[in-house]
């Protein structure tokens, strides 16, 4: 699947013609293609050969001819001749979180720095200071960018992540030797963010699946070629492992490749206890050798499934999503494990942009989606008036909105829009909207778009006085991170959700790939203060309403039940629990 390497060229293209100063409307359509090219859950390459490639929102010829030529090509002259231009310097630095395209230009050409460790070194050493613009707030957000690189380098989000291990999959699934076949590792725990990816294959004859796998077209570099044991290294810049085993052996590999490390240990001390050996290929009785007083290993008892792995230690079955040895071990022994959220449970998605703010669809159309997912409601969230470059809606606009709302509802059976907004939440704490307006809203959203770099105390008393409106609902990405461009704010998170369970405030788990927020800790620790929480998608393109399972996904990790998250209620207990 080629749609994420699409989408970082046309990012890049972007960030080149806004160091040209090129006109921004230019900039601002590859922006918006890249964003939808990157959360299409097709592969671009199906869509051409369909020619539905310019029914995506965003592409038109031009640029439906940009991404036929990468296809065919592997490569974009149009970027290719743009690079030429640039000096690689300037592309290196606008890959720090926080640097555009024209601090880039300004560390590079007026302050004659080459590389991201001089770079470091200089601002470190103080050696830029109060020069060209640059202010030393900026030096300390260049270097916190620096370090945030460093951390997030060699990891891939879930959603790139999934994609590439379904395609390998899918692949390998073909082959007639193939028995079973599961991803294994950080990703089937549904970890935000992955190093590496790991393939478990049941097979009694394993050369044919080695040998394909090593060969596949998105194979950059073979690491590893054995006969049960093989490492690629992926056009997408990530590791993958695939593992055969025997039949018999499936689960225990599965388990064991599964992880968490922690978890795993729990279980092999478990298992030590009762006289067991846990390991990739299975479980089995340890004797004691009568002679040399050694322990040996006997017969296999268990290892073709998971299940049976937890039943040798007396132990429930225990959720992927859970094994970070959280509790989990201790619940597991009582029989106690929570039914976790699934995504059938989701009746409506809470967080919704329409063509009247920055989305690309109309209500109409909206709904059709919305329907089609089964869902029994849904809640418009315009943005409000001072997010004007994301479409902010003024009080006379999103009146006007309402009234549409209300005619559409008079037509729709068995479903319902809601009205209301994501409302600013302003540097002082105040709404972008007035009570009198908000309390014409079914449910009103508050977030922080700003001051991302107040201080961790501003930034809790601006949330916790959007939570004590009386006619805030819920709280959007709290922690503002967007993954591997912008690390989250700081904010007092047990705080906030100790205010959000005083003021029956619900707080969102963003399901868009790149936020992710509330992380799955916080929602564990939400649901031990009895805080409710709403998933939604944020979506702005027909295709960002799948991204639904990446916040159930979170729910999961944060062992969420039904009960924890606010849009499982069918629509009047659901209006029954907003209401303060």
């Amino acid at each position: 699947m080629k749609n994420n390497e699409i989408a970082e060229i046309f990012n890049k293209i972007a960030d080149i013609l806004q160091i040209e100063e090129e006109n921004p409307f230019r900039i601002r359509a590859y922006r918006k293609a890249a964003e939808n090219i990157e959360s299409l859950p097709r592969d671009v390459e199906e869509l051409i050969k369909e020619k539905k490639l310019q029914n995506v929102p965003g592409i038109g010829k031009d640029l439906a001819g940009k991404i036929e030529e990468y296809i065919s090509s592997g490569k974009i002259k149009f970027y290719e001749d743009l690079k030429k231009g640039v000096s690689k310097g300037i592309l290196e630095f606008m890959e720090i979180p926080g640097v555009g395209p024209k601090t880039a230009k300004v560390l590079y050409k007026d302050l004659k720095i080459r590389n991201i460790k001089e770079l470091q070194m200089k601002a470190k050493s103080g050696k830029i200071k109060e020069t060209h613009g640059i202010k030393e707030k900026t030096i300390e957000n260049i270097l916190k960018g620096v370090n945030f690189l460093k951390k997030s380098e060699g990891h891939t989000p879930l959603n790139i992540a999934l994609n590439i291990s379904r395609e390998i999959i899918a692949k390998l699934k073909k082959l007639k030797d193939v028995i079973k076949i599961e991803s294994a590792g950080s990703l089937r725990r549904r970890k935000d963010s992955v190093r590496d990816l790991d393939i478990v294959v049941a097979a009694k004859k394993p050369k044919n699946i080695m040998d394909t796998f090593v060969n596949l077209p998105q194979v950059k570099e073979i690491l590893a070629h054995g006969l049960t044991k093989s490492s690629v290294r992926t056009t997408e810049r990530i590791q993958v492992d695939l593992r055969v085993v025997e039949p018999d052996s499936f689960g225990a590999a599965l388990a064991y490749l599964t992880g968490s490390k922690a978890h795993n240990i729990r279980l092999r001390e478990m298992g030590a206890k009762k006289h067991l050996k846990i390991n990739e290929y299975g479980v089995f009785k340890v004797r004691t050798d009568k002679k040399t007083a050694h322990l040996k290993q006997s017969r296999r008892i268990a290892g073709r499934n998971e299940e049976e792995i937890y039943e040798c230690l007396n132990l429930s079955y225990v959720p992927p999503e859970m094994r970070e040895d959280r509790g989990e071990i201790e619940l597991a022994r009582k029989n106690k494990i929570p039914k976790l959220l699934e995504i059938d449970d989701i009746k409506a998605d809470l967080h919704i942009h329409s063509e009247a703010s920055d989305g690309s669809l109309s209500l109409e159309e909206i709904a059709g989606i919305s329907k089609g997912k089964g869902y029994k409601y849904i809640v418009i969230t315009e943005h409000s008036k001072r997010l004007s470059i994301a479409g902010g809606l003024s009080e006379k606009e999103l009146f006007k909105e309402m009234k549409k709302i209300d005619k559409i509802n008079k037509i729709l059976k068995n479903f319902r829009i809601l009205k209301g907004t994501e409302v600013d939440i302003l540097s002082d704490g105040t709404l972008d909207y007035k009570n009198d307006l908000l309390k014409e809203l079914d449910f009103v959203i508050a977030a922080i778009h700003s001051g991302f770099k107040q201080t961790k105390d501003i930034l809790t008393k601006r949330i916790i006085k959007a939570m004590q409106n009386k006619f805030v609902n819920m709280i959007a990405h709290p922690t503002g991170r967007l993954m591997g461009i912008r690390d989250a704010y700081a904010v007092d998170i047990n705080k906030i959700l100790k205010y959000a369970k005083d003021t029956n405030t619900a707080i969102e788990i963003n399901a868009y790939p790149d936020r992710l927020d509330l992380n799955d800790i916080n929602c564990q620790t939400a649901k031990d203060m009895g805080v409710m929480l709403g998933i939604s998608t944020d979506a702005h393109t027909r295709e960002q309403f799948d991204n639904m399972i990446f916040g159930v996904y979170v729910a999961r990790r944060g062992w969420l039940e039904k009960k924890n998250v606010l849009n499982t209620f069918e629509l009047k207990d659901f209006l029954k629990k907003i209401r303060k």
